[in-house]
């Protein structure tokens, strides 16, 4: 017989939470230059509470140089969490940049083009 979880949606609850804590942390504590204007898309957190995928985006800056200066600074973050989360384990975080908006406004341009392409031949 599978033991029935207390309290359902508990990772949704804490990948949110800890995507509002990172938002806070990386624009308060987090000092470095390579590191510009991000943005935290989502949080994925695996069943255990062990690891926590960290998806962004970046306004300002290079992706590949903030991916890294946000995956070296994830232990300090990590402790950040710690001290703001109350749960038995914080997950380590693991750092990606999201593609969704770019592709999104790529989207948006051949839509728009292929409907004034549309417009011109009528």
């Amino acid at each position: 017989m599978r033991k029935k979880t207390s309290t359902p949606n508990r990772g949704f609850r804490v990948a949110d939470q800890i995507q509002r804590d990172l938002t806070e942390l990386i624009a308060r504590e987090l000092k470095d230059p390579r590191v510009g204007m991000v943005t935290i898309q989502a949080v994925e957190v695996t069943a255990d509470y062990a690891h926590a995928k960290v998806f962004f985006s970046v306004l300002i800056g290079d992706p590949t140089e903030c991916e890294t200066a946000l995956n070296q600074a994830a232990g300090f973050l990590r402790n950040g969490l710690f001290k703001k989360l109350m749960i038995h384990t914080v997950p380590t975080l693991h750092f990606q940049f999201d593609r969704t908006t770019e592709r999104a406004a790529d989207m948006n341009a051949l839509i728009a083009k292929a409907v004034s392409s549309r417009a011109q031949d009528d």
